[in-house]
């Protein structure tokens, strides 16, 4: 019954500690494509450097659509937050269950001030909902296994977002119906994870909902994509050539090089050495505690490698799991100790580990404050460009009146779909082709420029006033140029 309130207040009190708010590209896309499907069109997938479609958020796009362009933003941030603050509660009560209340509330801690979390976190990435989705599942199969209807629900909707959660779901469907090879089955009993199943298998009339449940998530999405393509497989392919055009890492060759890299830039030294401590001790000395969060994070890891095969970019984001079930035996390194009894001879030396853990997290916190208000305040700076920007929509100076609207790059298209309720289609990206007539948005200043850029790494196109364009407006960020037919 504290759950909700404690993630509300947690979500208030990161919002007001972040000072920022905003929806990032790959979200604002989708919300927008939601409303394109709530006006009757057809979501402009094909868009120069579009995203990745996550048929869920575009759910949420399509159910906000009767509210207006900035409310619709506001509720995905809101939703955003309180997903952030439900992570840090699914973390603790997970960590607390396997190594102990205080190893819960580090473990939470831990999690909720990793810089990147927090970047990803304030601007509503999709990643962040996925998180919370698959750690929700984790902990009520946990609770117990066998009761899988509400785990598969889970992720089944992390499978809306992302595709990882796919292979989550069948092989927790192969356990839940005993399909799994014995030594396996064996291994998790050993962890505790559940009783045997009773005996006889579950029926026909059983196993059938949970394999269509199972099965949802990836027949919506494929189904999805034939209907607007007309091609199956085209999230895949489009995934994999936006990161071939964006020079993103991908493939098994980098696989051993860059997600040890990505958990790391998640963690930092101090957490991944109480991760190490926790991880060792705790399946030396607390075995049937920690096979299933240890087996969980190592699942974490190789399907993570196997879609970067794919050709899936190894994102820092995408190490979000594992990083979080890092960050669970970050705080059995330090308190795991707690659960042994009072009178086990282990707990002195476990204890004198962690509180070298302990100290060595405390003596990174000043590091990491001045490292998340750098990144927050970078932030902030995003934030204002774009509040620039939308204020020039509502002004009306900014619209389709003489034609497309164009932009210098791709990073302000979904944003101008959402508030001008226009298809992308209609935001010209003067990088990769040319505008005649029409509106054309260009920064105000090389600041402006440098600063709203969705990634450094980004290929930087120089991009100049089209020809015939007169100036009409402008504030702090943006200048407005016109030319009519």
């Amino acid at each position: 019954m504290l759950a909700l309130p404690a993630i509300l207040a947690g979500a208030a009190l990161l919002r007001a500690v972040a000072g920022v708010g905003f929806a990032n590209y790959d979200t604002l896309y989708a919300l927008a494509w939601g409303g394109q499907l709530a006006r009757g069109s057809t979501p402009a997938y094909e868009t120069a450097i579009a995203p990745t479609p996550h048929p869920l958020v575009e759910l949420v796009g399509l159910v906000l659509s009767p509210l207006s362009p900035r409310a619709i933003e506001d509720v995905a941030v809101a939703l955003g937050f309180i997903a952030l603050a439900a992570c840090g509660w699914v973390i603790y009560a997970l960590a607390e269950r396997w190594f102990g209340r205080a190893a819960g509330v580090l473990a939470a801690a831990i999690f909720l001030t990793r810089v990147p979390v927090l970047s990803y976190g304030v601007r509503a990435y999709i990643d962040i909902p996925y998180l919370l989705l698959v750690l929700w599942a984790l902990l009520l199969i946990a609770r117990d296994a066998h009761k899988p209807v509400a785990p598969l629900a889970l992720l089944a909707a992390a499978g809306l977002l992302r595709p990882e959660a796919w292979v989550f779901s069948g092989l927790y469907l192969f356990y839940v119906l005993d399909w799994m090879p014995t030594w396996a089955r064996r291994l998790l009993a050993r962890a505790g994870a559940s009783r045997a199943p009773a005996r006889p298998r579950r029926s026909r009339t059983e196993v059938v909902p949970l394999v269509l449940l199972a099965a949802s998530a990836p027949l919506v999405w494929l189904a999805t994509d034939l209907t607007i393509t007309g091609d199956v497989l085209w999230s895949l392919k489009h995934t994999r050539h936006t990161a071939h055009e964006l020079g993103r890492v991908t493939g098994i060759a980098n696989v051993p090089q860059y997600i040890p890299r990505r958990v790391g830039e998640i963690l930092r030294p101090p957490v991944l050495a109480g991760g190490v401590l926790g991880l060792g001790l705790s399946l030396w000395w607390l075995r049937g505690r920690a096979l299933v969060p240890a087996a969980a994070g190592l699942l974490a890891v190789v399907v993570f490698a196997v879609f970067a095969t794919l050709g899936l970019p190894i994102n820092s984001r995408y190490a979000f799991l594992t990083a979080a079930i890092g960050c669970v035996f970050a705080g059995a390194g330090v308190f795991g100790w707690s659960v042994l009894p009072s009178e086990d001879r282990r707990r002195r030396p476990w204890i004198a580990a962690g509180a070298i853990v302990l100290i060595a997290l405390i003596a990174y916190t000043p590091a990491s404050i001045k490292s998340a208000h750098r990144e927050l305040t970078k932030l902030a700076r995003q934030e204002g460009i774009q509040d620039d920007l939308i204020a020039l929509v509502k002004g009306h100076a900014i619209s389709l009146r003489c034609g497309p609207v164009g932009v210098p790059n791709h990073a302000p298209v979904p944003l101008l779909a959402l508030y001008m309720e226009a298809s992308p289609r209609d935001i010209a990206n003067l990088a990769v082709q040319q505008q005649r007539t029409g509106v054309y948005v260009d920064p105000a200043s090389k600041d402006v420029e440098t600063a709203y850029v969705l990634d450094p790494r980004d290929p930087i196109v120089s991009v100049s006033v089209p020809p015939g364009f007169g100036e009409v407006a402008a504030n702090r960020s943006w200048i407005i140029f016109e030319r009519c037919a």
